[in-house]
């Protein structure tokens, strides 16, 4: 509407431009040429609400073309109309309407000139004012192919179609990030309290019984054993010494036991360092695959005894571990269907069931409160390996359609209420 009442101007160099629109048989202030907004109490806005009504009376049923009005138009009587045309208004206002496609009226533009335009510009104007129409008629045009008019009967048949729609048995659903995994897995741990060394396997790298899989330092360790083998020395030899005094000695005699006892304790700690010692290559207990991130991510990184360093799977069962967020659980029984869809193969899906579900909520990888959730395959699961992600669809059991849309903002709002 702003558009319209400023742009014009060139064209037709009016002292100001008045937007009617006629939603109804009445005339309503759309736009005011230099105004973003035209004021509503202004005393010029309230003469000239009055003065609209005069001008659809004078354009209702009269002809389509532009017209040029004065004030020597004015009927007698209207004194107030003809005393603010004088104080706001220049000597003519020029009225040109714009109409839909179906012809009905949408609105009125009134140009404030001391003379009708030239007739060298009409021809402009009329296709200005036809463009203008068009668009306005775009941006306010109802498509009635979407109004429906539906009879008593008719909306009760609908009302009655919804609610047998509602009563449509349906089976819960909820969708979690899931990872293929192995059912048949054990962790490698650090046997002892040190820093890793070395690497033996890559990850993902398959190895048999035996095989070396990391090395602790050590360093502290062959220390250790050096200082024990010195300590057992002085032992022995302290112990030697007070035999050979005992044959002459009575205070000797008494000091045997205490250095023979000296003795075995250092024993036992040279047996203990040189067993440690022995642990310091970690071997693979069984064949399987070594499931483990980065060999950087360990190497020099200071451990203690039972930490986990890796797994060893076994790549022939695998398995999927879905993270459910709490927010979307469902109730869930052994067995219940699960659907896998790897990002590597989103056009097909992994067929499986649930076996094993946590009571209680972890964190998952993205740092989502969730249940995890254990999998088995009903089927062979064809050419993927352990670690692939993608997204599990769990099912659960039956409802009617009703309550499954209205379950999730159900919920929310008890959330939010506390009830």
């Amino acid at each position: 509407m702003v558009i319209i009442a400023n742009d014009v101007h060139p064209l037709l160099p009016f002292q100001q431009a008045l937007v009617f629109a006629q939603p109804h048989q009445t005339w309503e202030l759309a736009a005011v040429s230099g105004l973003a907004r035209p004021s509503e109490d202004s005393p010029y806005l309230v003469w000239l609400r009055r003065m609209a009504t005069w001008l659809a009376a004078q354009l209702a049923g009269g002809e389509s073309g532009p017209r040029w009005l004065s004030a020597a138009d004015l009927p007698v009587g209207h004194d107030d109309l003809r005393d603010g045309w004088h104080e706001w208004w220049p000597a003519g206002l020029w009225v040109a309407s714009l109409y839909r496609q179906s012809g009905a009226a949408l609105g009125h533009l009134c140009f404030l000139l001391d003379a009708p335009p030239a007739p060298v510009l009409l021809p402009h104007l009329e296709r200005l004012f036809a463009t203008y129409s068009h668009e306005w008629d775009l941006a306010t045009r109802q498509d009635h192919r979407w109004q429906f008019n539906f009879t008593a009967r008719q909306k009760r048949f609908v009302c009655l179609a919804v609610a047998m729609l509602c009563l449509l048995p349906v089976r819960q659903s909820a969708l979690g990030p899931a990872e293929i995994i192995s059912l048949d897995a054990i962790a490698v741990a650090s046997p002892l309290d040190g820093v890793v060394k070395t690497f033996h396997v890559r990850p993902n790298q398959a190895v048999a019984a035996g095989e070396p899989l990391f090395s602790l330092d050590d360093t502290t360790l062959k220390s250790r054993l050096e200082v024990a083998q010195r300590s057992v020395q002085v032992a022995d030899a302290e112990l030697l010494s007070a035999t050979h005094k005992a044959f002459d000695n009575t205070q000797s005699k008494s000091e045997i036991t205490l250095l023979t006892g000296r003795a075995q304790e250092k024993r036992a700690e040279l047996a203990a360092t040189k067993h440690q010692l022995a642990r310091i290559d970690v071997l693979a207990a069984r064949a399987g695959v070594a499931i483990f991130g980065d060999v950087n991510d360990w190497i020099g990184k200071p451990v203690v005894t039972g930490e986990r360093i890796m797994q060893l799977a076994n790549p022939a069962h695998l398995g999927l571990l879905v993270y459910l967020p709490v927010a979307d659980a469902i109730a869930l029984e052994e067995g219940a269907p699960v659907k896998l869809y790897l990002t590597t193969q989103p056009l097909s899906s992994l067929e499986g069931e649930i076996f094993q579900t946590s009571y209680q909520a972890t964190f998952s990888d993205e740092g989502i409160a969730s249940y995890r959730l254990q999998g088995r395959f009903t089927s062979p699961p064809g050419d993927v390996r352990i670690g692939l992600r993608g997204t599990a669809k769990v099912s659960g059991g039956w409802v009617v359609l009703g309550y499954y849309l209205i379950r999730r903002p159900l919920a929310a709002l008890r959330e939010s209420l506390g009830v």
